[in-house]
């Protein structure tokens, strides 16, 4: 266990949280962490992507000339790829592009990625983020206290805190996430990973 300082919403350090060393405190392992983001990033794609080829288009029935005797080369259809108008030699076609990865290597490149904030400093634990009513004036106060203010800055909060989502969501360069949506890549994106200490701990009892 080590202690890691808990900042209240004017930035000064009111306590401190105990973070897990197995979570909080290991040796980031890159690799993995690179795998996990290329997979969450390829199952994020729609793959709706989509062109004609020479069976689709229109047109074509008839062979644009003779086969032999005009010196050119032979041709069956004007709806081949080196035609004008012609279809698409090649091209992509609706697919999906989901991949698989070991639930193990996801909590491991997601205590890499929590370990590395904590590592760099990054890593910014308040005691908490409660809002009577939507503020954006109020959240762009919080960052400035804190001293991240003119950082990228990903937000954690718990998933039924309506009020802090709408306070922070409006912000340029601010990402506000629900716990539950929480991935590698939105952990690692940023220079600056905001939550409470209890949030914290929740990430200790599903990552350990």
């Amino acid at each position: 266990m080590s202690k890691y300082a808990i900042k209240n919403v004017e930035g000064a350090e009111v306590n401190q949280a105990e973070l897990s060393d197995d979570v909080f405190g290991i040796e980031p392992n890159i690799p993995v962490i690179h795998q996990v983001v290329v997979c969450q990033d390829s199952c994020a794609r729609q793959g709706t992507h989509s062109v004609k080829n020479r069976h689709e288009v229109s047109g074509g029935g008839a062979k644009p000339y003779r086969q032999k005797g005009t010196g050119r080369a032979r041709q069956g259809s004007t709806r081949a790829g080196q035609w004008t108008g012609g279809g698409v030699i090649f091209g992509p076609t609706p697919r999906t592009h989901n991949k698989r990865i070991n639930n193990k290597m996801v909590k491991l490149a997601m205590r890499s990625v929590l370990s590395g904030k904590v590592a760099d400093g990054e890593l910014v634990l308040v005691d908490g983020l409660s809002f009577e009513k939507p503020s954006t004036k109020q959240a762009k106060a919080l960052l400035g206290a804190l001293g991240i203010g003119d950082k990228r800055v990903t937000v954690v909060v718990p998933d039924d805190d309506v009020n802090t989502y709408l306070s922070f969501r409006n912000l340029q360069g601010v990402l506000v996430i629900g716990v539950s949506e929480v991935t590698t890549r939105t952990l690692i994106d940023n220079g600056a990973l905001v939550m409470t200490a209890d949030i914290a701990k929740q990430f200790e009892e599903v990552l350990a």
